[in-house]
């Protein structure tokens, strides 16, 4: 089953990893400036995940596909890592579809 994690990075910004039943992340999230907000972007993950159109799917400047969540506002949410095909991109959509709305969360700031 997965997870998210919420860590601070080195800025002091709250962020926010999706990570697979095997530790994988699979979506990371921008900065907040608070965990209250840190918080509210993993409930609009665990909303939105369940629409495919909220899945902008897109390619790198290298051409490795990659994709972005997007809330029901347009703002982009997370974004995955990149990924070597297509195919493995969408594995990764499929998994974030999965995992997201039962993840626990695991909150490494306290």
């Amino acid at each position: 089953m997965g997870k998210f994690e919420i860590k601070t990075d080195n800025a002091g910004k709250f962020r926010f990893n999706l990570k697979a039943g095997n530790g994988q992340v699979i979506l990371s999230s921008q900065g907040y400036s608070t965990k209250a907000a840190c918080e509210n972007g993993i409930e609009s993950v665990r909303k939105n995940s369940q629409n495919d159109a909220m899945f902008e799917r897109k390619t790198s400047s290298n051409g490795s596909p990659y994709f972005n969540l997007k809330a029901s506002n347009g703002q982009v949410i997370g974004s995955s890592e990149m990924y070597s095909g297509t195919s493995a991109m969408e594995n990764g959509i499929a998994s974030v579809k999965k995992n997201a709305p039962d993840a626990g969360v695991n909150d490494t700031t306290a």
